[in-house]
This record gives C-alpha cells, sequence and structure tokens, in this order.
C-alpha cells in the first residue's frame, strides 16, 4: 500500500513538472501590505494542442506500422 501511495505521489510530481516545462501551468505571485497571494493559471489551449500532436505521432507510427506488414493479420 505504502508503495502504490509512493508511487502515485512520483507520477503527480513527473506530471507538474513537465506542465509547467510545456508551459501547461503558470505560477504568479502580489503581495501587497499585508497581503501576498498566488495564482496557479492552467493554459487549456495548449493542453489541447499538445494532446492533438501527440495523438497525430502515434497514428502517424501506426501507419507506419501497418505499411510495414502490408496490413497482415494473423
Amino acid at each position: 500500500m505504502k508503495a502504490v501511495f509512493i508511487m502515485l505521489v512520483m507520477l503527480l510530481v513527473f506530471i507538474t513538472g513537465l506542465g509547467f516545462y510545456q508551459g501547461w501551468f503558470h505560477f504568479s505571485t502580489d503581495s501587497t501590505d499585508q497581503k501576498s497571494s498566488a495564482t496557479v493559471t492552467i493554459d487549456k489551449n495548449k493542453i489541447q494542442a499538445d494532446e492533438e500532436k501527440v495523438k497525430e505521432k502515434v497514428g502517424g507510427v501506426g501507419q507506419k506500422t501497418n505499411d510495414k506488414t502490408g496490413d497482415r493479420t494473423y
């Protein structure tokens, strides 16, 4: 059970890091007088665009595989 929890935390950290690297998330801070605030912004359009790119690449790999095998099924 402990191992599953650790793996989930590691997966969350990886996805968060990837998101910041890809520009999916933005973090900003602001402070005025006695108050401080932090904001996390999620760029849904960027996420969807990257998702479409991945789908195209995966589809292209599948098509190349079918071309090499001649669409044979066993």
